[in-house]
């Protein structure tokens, strides 16, 4: 069974990393944000919504094939699915769209949920079905904060959550109003989460019970 590793580059940036492809997830401006992108490369990128802190595909290399909105998508080996949400709790109102993602390689399937905003309908969370892997946001401000993560995590039931987008030392002003980490794991009472500076996973190693897995940030 082929190990993919998991590797995260800041806000809600991913490298995930197969034998046939590695696909990241909302390539940022370094500018803008405050961190620095990491040189990468990659065969597919997958972007929530527009803005530059999730969709500076120009900052990977490699000339990879873009996904920007829902929609099914198969490149390498690996399958994508595109659902559309909100990054509001006006039903886009405000924010616009989100698109969260379902990303299959590997006998894995990971979903990354962008810069949701707000519980996604029934039907939506229907559809996504078993993800072994959860990347949510947790910083609220923009997206959903602590207790919908929480919420979200309970209806989706992953076996593994990479919290993503919330307040890092170093980021720019634009982002003051985000909680940090601590806020996420301490609603949720987890007192000393897993830190890994990456993650190697298997499909038949994943846990029996939920387990939030903090990820260094690869700088």
């Amino acid at each position: 069974m082929v190990m993919m590793e998991i590797n995260y580059l800041g806000h809600s940036s991913f490298k995930l990393r197969g034998k046939s492809a590695t696909v990241v997830t909302d390539p940022f401006r370094s500018d803008f944000v405050g961190l620095k992108f990491p040189k990468t490369q990659a065969e597919i990128i997958t972007c929530s919504h527009n803005h530059p802190d999730h969709n500076f595909a120009e900052a990977v290399e490699g000339g990879p094939f873009v996904i920007s909105g829902p929609g099914e998508y198969e490149l390498k080996g690996v399958s994508v699915f595109g659902f559309s949400s909100f990054h509001d709790t006006k039903a886009g109102a405000e924010r616009g769209k989100n698109t969260i993602y379902l990303i299959e390689m590997e006998g894995l399937r990971i979903c990354h949920l962008g810069d949701l905003g707000d519980i996604p309908a029934v039907g939506v969370i229907e559809e996504i079905g078993v993800a072994d892997i959860l990347m949510i946001p947790v910083g609220g401000a923009v997206t959903v904060g602590p207790l919908q993560a929480g919420e979200l995590i309970q209806q989706i039931e992953p076996s593994i959550v990479l919290p993503m987008h919330f307040k890092a030392a170093g980021m720019k002003e634009t982002f003051k109003d985000l909680a940090g980490v601590e806020e996420f794991l301490s609603k949720l009472g987890v007192e000393s989460p897993e830190k890994l500076d990456k993650l190697l996973v298997t499909k038949d190693k994943l846990p029996e019970e939920t387990k939030i897995i903090l990820l260094e940030r690869k700088s």
